[in-house]
């Protein structure tokens, strides 16, 4: 079986899907392995790196893509600037593995069933013990909490700790951490870390207990309705319970000197948890990191990408942190495709499962047609609306 990992060519995507020492032990447990030519470069693997692991460096992208049994990337098909789509180049009856985001973008899931192609999302990975190591959402959005914590300390016009000088004392940084998943929890370890002082609130009860063993108070506040789903997330509540939330949490985002927020629902806008009231009477050097930039935003004048400036606060929209952490991201995310392939294969041929759990909530498409029933409500929702 042939394994072939494509180079990203989205502009801001620095990671690979496999990594070289991912490779050696695939190579050697009888796989063939084809490497396009400089995909490892942004994440500072080079061609040979990988030509010493075992693996075949391509450098014709259309031999690649178009004789794969597995084609493994880490971003969605793109646009070719020669015209067409990546998904033209898969050759029909091959698997595609990787970040599809295909609630948001059902189209993709679409082109890839028209070209018959067996489709693996890496976002729909159910949340269970069996799956956590195959779990690249989780993997990722670590890195992505992490490197929000220092983004605001740069940000940031004061210290995080506190510190005792000659000069006096500084007293410690205001952090408040809005929503408390996995990004969550790494931006309340790596705030804990700096010397802030940490407070954080989740519309998930159960999460009370992690967020103070990381040493943050947890802010709680009691809704009457469920706002977990089966599989862990948070889901979208009612707007009396938005307003119920917006009011306990309002006067720490006025005291905070930093608010990270991390809430997302998958394939839906994400909630507004900062209001521009809120923003309005936020202390002049307060700095909002916003991870559901590209859903929308959790803040009142997020923009994707972007920093913007209110009334003294600044509003930072950060997209695709853990890309700029390429080296570890590539490593967290070679290692969730290798436990999935595992998963997939057996004596180094495919052989899907579709009773397993896991297998039938991931392959979004397959023998033509899009399987999974919230990515075609999606795709009907997107029809009806254009």
């Amino acid at each position: 079986m042939r394994i072939a990992v494509a180079k990203e060519i989205e502009a801001s995507e620095r990671r690979v899907a496999l990594i070289p020492d991912v490779v050696s032990k695939l190579v050697k447990q009888g796989f063939e392995i084809w490497i396009e030519s400089g995909a490892g470069e942004k994440a500072l693997f080079n061609d040979s790196d990988y030509e010493t692991a075992g693996a075949t460096v391509i450098s014709d992208t259309a031999k690649l893509w178009g004789e794969a049994d597995i084609l493994l990337k880490v971003s969605p098909p793109q646009q070719r600037e020669e015209g067409g789509t990546e998904v033209d180049l898969l050759k029909e009856g091959s698997v595609f593995i990787g970040f599809l985001n295909p609630l948001a973008n059902p189209s993709v899931a679409e082109q890839l069933a028209q070209r018959k192609v067996t489709a693996f999302s890496m976002e729909m990975i159910p949340r269970t013990t069996r799956a956590q190591s195959m779990d690249a959402l989780s993997s990722q959005a670590s890195i992505a909490g992490y490197k929000s914590v220092l983004i605001a300390a740069e940000a940031l016009p004061k210290y995080f700790p506190m510190l005792t000088t000659a000069a006096g004392t500084i007293a410690p940084a205001k952090v408040f951490v809005m929503g408390a998943g996995v990004a969550g929890l790494q931006a309340i370890a790596t705030a804990r870390r700096l010397g802030a002082m940490v407070e954080a609130f989740d519309i998930r009860p159960a999460v009370k207990e992690e967020v103070q063993s990381l040493g943050a108070k947890f802010v709680e506040v009691k809704l009457d309705e469920e706002t977990a789903t089966a599989g862990g997330y948070a889901k979208e509540i009612s707007e009396e319970s938005k307003r119920k939330t917006q009011e306990a949490v309002n006067d720490r985002v006025k005291n905070a000197d930093v608010v990270i927020t991390t809430a997302q629902v998958p394939g839906r806008k994400a909630p507004r948890l900062v209001t521009e009231e809120m923003i309005a009477e936020m202390k002049p050097g307060a700095v909002i990191v916003d991870l559901a930039a590209d859903q929308g935003g959790n803040a009142a004048y997020t923009e994707p990408g972007g920093n913007v400036v209110k009334n003294g606060v600044t509003i930072i929209g950060p997209v695709n942190l853990p890309s700029s952490v390429p080296v570890h991201a590539s490593q967290l995310y070679s290692k969730n495709l290798v436990s999935l392939m595992k998963l997939l294969t057996k004596d180094n041929a495919l052989n899907l499962n579709f009773e397993d759990d896991i297998v039938n909530a991931a392959c979004v498409t397959h023998s033509g047609e899009i399987r999974n029933q919230r990515v075609k409500d999606a795709l009907q929702a997107l029809t009806v609306n254009s």
